[in-house]
């Protein structure tokens, strides 16, 4: 018989081997791995040990590559990189909105620091504007910077005949204030019978200089009343101004190199990829690397210098072939848009402009949209379409083919991972189920700029639909934003909308400065390469699966918040403001006299 004091000292002895095995199974169990391999190496009676206690290895989150031609390239073992190009705009906004200037000597000390030169004489007057309009981010304006410096170093008398020069030129429009101090049209050359046509874009800048008329000085600018830029630089002589500008002196007319005119490429560097002499823009586009790419610097993104497959991506370069011969000077001539390698002066187009979008039934809350689809539609215009022209690959022909196409696969990435994991390697799927269910995008109306036996092509090939009000494209959560002929006059109405904004472009225009992409928009490549990877990434797949719609909804609400705040009708005077008191001062024999002291 075992004695109650020999039970509890067998029980003793029975829970302390308990206690000593748990310990020993514990410090197994939370061994590191190595150093339990080391220890199973050396049991030659449990080799089997090794694999089975070994953790699994931890996941490598690379750094993805930000690409000096503004494009980030994705390592698969990291983070989606729409994360990461997420929270670097939201620092980079937050960051500039930080550092703004608050007082008329903050300012004038930070264009000293930028441009390393006086502000222009009324840089006290246009502050003043901005403070009593609320108008924000007062510093960036580096866009005025990039248009007028090459013009800084030219000789001002130069200047003043290629201006009267370009006045007498047909199409053309001058602005400038009058006798009574206002500002008017004081010259206009137009082919009969286009004057009515084409003098109705001076009318609302007109409106817009007369709030600050009072204000600004004499000057006579002239304006192109196309819808595209007209003036191809030069990289020669462009560079030679820029470098007299750097310098502080000035290069003479006669004094500038002659140009080697080269087309389109003209105004590209001679180390840039649009200069390699294996480029032939009559024949196909270099191939595209196979690699996924996205923008993380719209700008740099949207130089066809950096990337020449835009020269056969865009109705803008596939319209004249190889391209026209560049200018022979720098011509001081304002338009409704540019692009890198054209030298005319943008400005804040009021075209497309809408305070709100009124009524308010017409732009539902993003959560009360109803389409997930990924909405466009739009005329067939950018290029004129016919046997003689290169219109297959044109940007909007693109978008259509591209949003349309059902035959085979393609690959993307997929969007099913979080912030934390590898976004891996792209998946295949099949573009008869994703395209169906996650585009919306046709013609509307019907077929224009083409000739009768294209245009009926064009209709055979892709979808045309009726044009719909603003109410039905209300309901859609996605949309995308591509340029027409020229620059796109919609974008201002789409990123007031509630909706996502999409935008592909070759013009960055006069707000580049003060928007933030992948805060406000998303942009996306002139090729569309990684529109399906942009749109899976926020809507999901074709049922909505791996959707980061919260990003969504934050990106559109955000974007619609800086349409209210910073492109209202008092920001786009603010900018011509402070244009035309550069321009009047750079303009002027005596730019010191014309200048800010303060």
């Amino acid at each position: 018989m075992i004695t109650r004091r020999k039970e509890r000292g067998l029980r003793f002895i029975l829970g302390a081997v308990a206690v000593f095995l748990a310990t020993l199974y514990l410090r197994n169990l939370l061994m590191p791995a190595e150093t339990f391999t080391a220890a199973a190496d050396s049991e030659d009676d449990h080799p089997q040990l090794t694999q089975a206690w070994v953790s699994p290895p931890a996941p490598i989150i690379a750094e993805h590559l930000f690409r000096d031609d503004g494009l980030l390239e994705v390592d698969p073992r990291g983070i989606h990189p729409i994360f990461e190009l997420i929270r670097r705009a939201e620092d980079a906004w937050a960051a500039k909105l930080k550092r703004a200037s608050t007082t008329l000597p903050r300012a004038v000390a930070e264009y000293r620091r930028r441009y390393r030169r006086d502000p222009p004489k009324g840089f006290d007057d246009w502050w003043r504007y901005v403070q009593k309009h609320a108008v924000q981010l007062p510093d960036e304006y580096d866009q005025i910077h990039a248009d007028l410096e090459p013009f800084w170093g030219i000789e001002p008398t130069d200047l003043f005949k290629v201006r009267a020069q370009l006045e007498a030129k047909v199409d053309s429009y001058t602005l400038g204030k009058t006798s009574d101090g206002m500002v008017d049209v004081v010259n206009a050359s137009f082919a009969p019978g286009k004057y009515d046509q084409l003098i109705k874009g001076s009318e609302n800048i007109i409106d817009l200089l007369s709030d600050v008329e009072k204000f600004l000085p004499d000057f006579r600018a002239v304006f192109s009343p196309h819808d595209g830029p007209n003036r191809l630089s030069d990289y020669f002589v462009e560079n030679a101004a820029r470098q007299a500008a750097a310098e502080k002196r000035y290069v003479r007319r006669k004094d500038l190199p002659k140009i080697n005119p080269v087309g389109w490429i003209s105004a590209c560097s001679p180390e840039s990829p649009g200069r390699n002499k294996s480029i032939d823009l009559n024949g196909e586009p270099p191939e595209k690397t196979t690699k996924k790419t996205f923008i993380h610097d719209h700008n740099l993104a949207t130089n066809p210098c950096l990337h020449p497959r835009h020269f056969w991506h865009h109705g803008h370069f596939l319209s004249y072939g190889k391209g026209p011969n560049p200018e022979r000077d720098m011509v001081p001539e304002f338009s409704y848009c540019s692009s890198n390698i054209h030298h005319n002066i943008r400005i804040p187009t009021p075209y497309g402009w809408v305070d709100d979008i009124l009524p308010r039934s017409n732009d539902p809350e993003w959560d009360d949209k109803v389409d997930e689809r990924l909405l466009w539609r739009g005329s067939s215009t950018g290029i004129f379409h016919s046997k003689k022209t290169r219109w297959q690959n044109s940007h909007r022909i693109s978008l259509l083919r591209v949003a349309n196409d059902l035959k085979g696969t393609m690959a993307i990435l997929s969007p099913k991972t979080s912030n934390t994991e590898p976004v891996g390697e792209p998946i295949e799927v099949r573009k008869a189920r994703l395209n169906p269910g996650i585009m919306d995008v046709a013609f509307a109306g019907d077929p224009i700029m083409c000739d009768p036996e294209t245009c009926s092509h064009l209709m055979k090939i892709f979808p045309w639909r009726r044009r719909q009000s603003v109410q039905e494209a209300g309901d859609y959560k996605y949309v995308i934003d591509v340029d027409g002929n020229g620059w796109s006059g919609r974008f201002k109405r789409l990123i007031t909308s509630n909706s996502l904004v999409f935008k592909a472009t070759i013009y960055p225009e006069w707000y580049i400065d003060r928007i933030a992409p992948w805060v406000h928009y998303v942009p996306i490549q002139l090729d569309l390469s990684d529109l399906h990877d942009a749109l899976v990434f926020f809507r999901g797949d074709a049922s909505g699966v791996g959707a980061h719609e919260d990003l969504a909804r934050k990106i559109a609400l955000v974007g619609r918040n800086w349409s209210k705040t910073f492109w209202r009708r008092e920001d786009m005077v603010a900018y011509f403001f402070r244009l035309m008191l550069e321009y009047a001062r750079l303009m002027s024999e005596d730019r010191e006299a014309m200048s800010y002291i303060g």
